[in-house]
């Protein structure tokens, strides 16, 4: 997801979002970062169309029959503005990028700096702040997604080996982490000219491949990684001797952890083992430290967010194709669980295999790999796969602050 100029708090349909986006084609120099725009996002079956008309079934239809070029359906016509009525409208922006795209990121404080590291090793800054302000505008005389633009990187990051780990600073503007497969972390700092400088000494520590790489959402020298090790390790910046913290959190590989923006102390991490774990880091200090241990998917946890809009709860993907939204302050009720089990004799899993803080699955996609919560509409989500989906499963209660299933 990258942060738009639509306002924050959205939460009246229809909505608009922009993504940043990379390709893993066959041919290398087929692969493009691009810029994306979905423009229009009505409810679908769930509720009313633009313009107030009662709902129905082939609302889903009308998304769905828009040309996968990025044109509109036969029957009917884009409104005009972002924010309009009409069909939603798919808008794409691709920038040439050699090699395959493992992840992007974009920056916070200025989303239209996109990070992309790439199956050759190499990582690459973008910035594609003009196309987004197109797509914003929807005024591009373009529809087809096949639009490239010849952008080149604003700066490169050269690693030993190809990695996955990345991540942009939410309290310093434009500070880069990113890990390679050999345990590397390498720092890129704005420098003069407006480009990034690679410091020259690197991070290392992890016995094996960095999977992912967080930064403090408080301390702007604090970031924690985490690896094929089973370790999560906790830095200072400003050290190159090592983690200052190194816990053995799994014991198999650690592919993701997610720093919680809303309580900083709270860190999640998801395994190979097909659980995740939460730890507070004021209390980081052994294997048996964390503060709890969901064991639910049956494969491996391969992206984990917490929800920048409530501190907790957060989401999980995993390789069994599944997406589960948690409400970690859902306490266990052993009395009512057991009056449950005893009133349904068909269920497919016994209540205690169904952890109470489970709220909601998303299944239907395969080879579920990324997921993300809009920072500006409360409750959507995007997952990525062998396709995408963008949805929103939940509505925030307002008199109470917490999540109901819609």
């Amino acid at each position: 997801m990258v942060r738009d100029g639509w306002g924050d708090d959205r939460r009246e349909f229809p909505l608009s979002l922009t993504l940043a986006a990379g390709t893993q084609a066959d041919a290398a120099e087929s692969n493009f970062v691009c810029a994306v725009g979905l423009l229009g996002v009505n409810q679908g079956k769930h509720g009313p169309r633009p313009g107030g008309a009662a709902s129905d079934s082939d609302s889903d239809s009308e998304s769905s029959s828009e040309d996968e070029d990025g044109g509109e359906g036969e029957g009917g016509a884009a409104a005009g503005g972002a924010r309009g009525g009409g069909r939603m409208r798919f808008r794409c922006k691709k920038v040439p990028h050699q090699g395959g795209v493992n992840r992007v990121r974009a920056m916070l404080q200025r989303p239209g700096v996109v990070a992309a590291w790439g199956d050759s090793g190499v990582v690459s800054v973008y910035d594609l702040a003009a196309l987004y302000e197109e797509i914003a505008a929807d005024a591009s005389p373009e529809q087809s997604s096949s639009v490239v633009r010849k952008i080149p990187p604003r700066h490169t990051c050269k690693h030993r080996e190809e990695g996955y780990a990345l991540d942009w600073s939410p309290a310093e503007e434009g500070r880069l982490l990113s890990g390679d497969c050999a345990g590397t972390i390498q720092l890129s700092e704005p420098g003069a000219g407006g480009r990034w400088r690679v410091e020259r000494e690197a991070f290392h520590g992890h016995g094996g491949s960095v999977e992912d790489l967080q930064w403090s959402p408080s301390e702007p020298s604090v970031f924690a990684s985490c690896g094929v090790d089973g370790t999560v390790r906790v830095w200072d910046a400003r050290q190159r001797m090592g983690p200052a913290i190194t816990v053995q959190a799994h014991e198999q590989d650690v592919n993701v952890i997610s720093w919680n923006r809303l309580t900083s102390c709270m860190l999640a991490s998801g395994s190979d083992d097909g659980s995740f774990k939460i730890w507070d880091l004021r209390n980081f200090q052994a294997a048996g430290s964390h503060v709890a241990h969901l064991t639910y998917h049956r494969g491996p946890v391969t992206s984990i967010e917490w929800c920048p809009h409530d501190e907790a709860m957060l989401a999980t993907a995993s390789e069994d194709n599944q997406l589960a939204v948690w409400d970690l302050s859902v306490e266990r009720d052993a009395e009512e669980e057991e009056r449950e089990r005893l009133q349904q004799q068909t269920e497919v899993r016994q209540a205690d295999e169904i952890p109470p803080q489970l709220m909601f699955l998303h299944m239907g996609q395969q080879d579920m790999k990324e997921l993300h919560w809009h920072p500006q509409v409360p409750g959507m989500l995007i997952s990525t796969a062998r396709d995408f989906n963008v949805f929103k499963p939940t509505n925030l209660d307002s008199d109470h602050g917490r999540m109901a299933l819609e």
